[in-house]
């Protein structure tokens, strides 16, 4: 990779750096017990976790296109994952939905390396985020993991007013940290929202791939781990 064609690095935060399935379940645990969902009749926590990752993801693929808003969709994913198991209860929903959005971004888990190399790359690179999340929680899981002291900007979809991989925020958040596409490169785990999504500016991408699950497809380079972009950088 040729490093010194890049000055600024954007990274994707849930799923690249920010642990988010390890996370929810910590806090999903938590509200398990809080509620006494076993005695509300989830006698399995994880059929509710499968049924709701995918609500969950049916409903934020909605929300990226504008179709319904977090609003409703903070409070939706919960209510038909309570439905599944016959629990009709709008107050629970609305009160898990709210003690979600309190707790999952306390959490603090990282993916490995993640520290390592944001250290390494400090002093070579600007370095700002990009992520479809609420501003809210965002900015409160980068504080709150330690991961702040890193990056210049954090940039959320609430804030730019477009979701990845609309190309509106991939230029907006060029425009804000004075980069050019061509000495930028995005850092993600989706091929669609992060990579696909950078491509179409003309940013080069990183596809993530923790998992060992993708294939490098349109990205412009692939890594395994975290720690393979010290090699690249």
């Amino acid at each position: 990779m040729p490093s010194l064609k890049y000055k600024h690095l954007f990274f994707d935060l849930d799923r690249t750096l920010w642990d988010f399935d390890k996370n929810s379940i910590e806090t999903f645990k938590e509200i398990h017990n809080k509620y006494d969902l076993s005695g509300k009749g989830v006698s399995n926590f994880d059929k509710f976790m499968d049924i709701y990752h995918k609500i969950n993801t049916d409903l934020w693929e909605m929300y990226r296109k504008g179709g319904i808003e977090k609003e409703v969709l903070s409070v939706e994913r919960f209510s038909l994952t309570l439905s599944s198991f016959g629990i009709k209860d709008n107050a629970l929903s609305r009160n898990i939905a709210t003690d979600y959005i309190d707790l999952s971004p306390t959490k603090k888990n990282l993916f490995p390396g993640t520290i390592e190399i944001l250290d390494y790359l400090k002093s070579k690179y600007m370095l700002h985020i990009i992520t479809n999340g609420f501003e809210e929680v965002q900015h409160k899981k980068v504080a709150l993991s330690g991961l702040s002291r890193f990056f210049t900007h954090t940039i959320t979809s609430d804030e730019a007013g477009y979701k990845k991989p609309d190309h509106r925020i991939f230029e907006y958040s060029l425009e804000l940290t004075g980069a050019t596409n061509n000495e930028s490169l995005m850092i993600g785990d989706d091929p669609e929202i992060d990579i696909k999504g950078a491509k179409e500016v003309g940013i080069d991408q990183v596809l993530v791939d923790h998992d060992g699950i993708l294939e490098k497809g349109e990205a412009t380079y692939y890594v395994r781990s975290l720690f393979e972009l010290a090699t690249m950088l």
